[in-house]
């Protein structure tokens, strides 16, 4: 007789779990270094944190519309017209949990049990593990190492033709690599895409954090695709749990129906404060700068050191990074580094099942004094 679900059988993320170590030998004592998730240093601008702040001084904070604040969603559908030229109504906006309730949303509304939908590896493992939590068969298409690291319109076409699709989510910048989908190959998979009927979901969650060119929404290509994206990286709000989705018309109203029973809505207070995260670009460029000088520290050093990039550092704050010269076991690798260094980072496992036993991750979210201390320790480990 069986306890639990087969839903529950999912894998566990390993980041937080090498998270829970870190913080628990910070928590007596040891002087820890954080690079294994990919949370911002610093906190939420100052204006959202004011906003934040009267709202709770005025004290009505209660539910709001599944959708979420109808002020929020044109602020959010003013950021369309203003950073990428692409208007978006704001009917077709909905507020959530977070970018993981988006996925879960995405997920409900497009996708039966049985269905194949397809993931990039290395990726984000909560694609994989909510996929398979929800009966949905995944595919997983190799990206490979150098200059690209990324889906390609010809490796979905061959997944598809090898077993029809029904989804194909990617993300640009990539969750561990860092790699950006070119323009002209994002027009081609969203045409591949088209043709043969495949429901498209964008994780933009890391734009406006790219360092050598200025990012793209698949939205001014196909404004077909659901695009998911977050205030927890760029604008700095993680733990306030606030995210959207820009939807096709005609979906709006199913996600908003799956909403209603399974969050009500994104938290009010979360949903007030975000409308200024869009008035707080000067602060948060300041941060940006900080990402881009981390991520020249890490990409002189890691190398150096043998431990060679596996896909460039395009955007996010992320370098995945090939350890095989060191190990053939990057768990085991992680929980002695923290042990004997007090460096934590992210084994590749978590992003890539068949390969991420020789590759890790090392989140530059931090501070420049940490990364640079990170460095010094690896180089002296290693």
């Amino acid at each position: 007789m069986r306890v639990f679900s087969y839903r529950s059988e999912v894998d566990p993320f390993h980041a937080m779990d090498v998270l829970a170590e870190a913080n628990r030998r910070r928590a007596n004592g040891a002087p820890m270094i954080s690079m294994a998730v990919g949370q911002p240093a610093d906190p939420a601008p100052l204006r959202v944190r004011e906003a934040a702040q009267k709202a709770l001084i005025d004290g009505k904070i209660g539910y709001t519309d599944a959708l979420g604040l109808i002020g929020l969603r044109e602020a959010i559908a003013a950021h369309y017209a203003e950073q990428y030229g692409v208007e978006v109504s704001p009917q077709r906006i909905a507020v959530t949990t977070g970018s993981s309730a988006a996925f879960n949303l995405a997920f409900l509304t497009y996708f039966d049990a049985g269905d194949r939908v397809a993931i990039t590896r290395p990726g984000y493992p909560a694609y994989r593990n909510i996929l398979k939590a929800l009966g949905v068969e995944v595919v997983e298409i190799g990206t490979g190492d150098g200059a690209s690291a990324n889906l390609t319109a010809e490796s979905l076409i061959a997944a598809h033709e090898e077993k029809p699709l029904k989804g194909v989510l990617f993300a640009s910048p990539a969750n561990p690599t860092g790699a950006i989908i070119e323009d002209d190959e994002l027009k081609a998979i969203l045409e591949a895409a088209r043709e043969r009927n495949i429901r498209v979901i964008s994780d933009e969650i890391y734009h406006r954090l790219t360092y050598d060119r200025p990012d793209q929404t698949a939205l001014a290509f196909d404004e077909s695709v659901t695009v998911i994206n977050s205030f927890s990286k760029y604008y700095c709000m993680t733990g306030w749990r606030i995210g959207w989705m820009v939807l096709p018309e005609e979906a709006v109203r199913p996600n908003e129906r799956i909403a209603q029973s399974l969050y009500i809505s994104a938290p009010e207070l979360s949903q007030i404060a975000a409308i200024e995260a869009f008035k707080a670009t000067d602060e948060l460029d300041i941060i940006k700068q900080r990402y881009a000088l981390n991520r020249s520290i890490l990409g002189e050093h890691l190398p150096k050191m043998g431990l060679t990039l596996a896909a460039p550092m395009d955007g996010a704050f992320y370098a995945y990074c090939d350890v095989s010269r060191f190990t053939n076991d990057s768990m085991a690798f992680a929980r002695k580094m923290i042990a004997e260094i007090n460096v934590a980072a992210t084994p590749g496992l978590d992003f890539d099942p068949l390969e991420g036993h020789r590759t890790m991750r090392f989140s530059y979210a931090g501070t420049a004094d940490e990364m640079r201390e990170a460095m010094r320790r690896l180089e002296g480990w290693l």
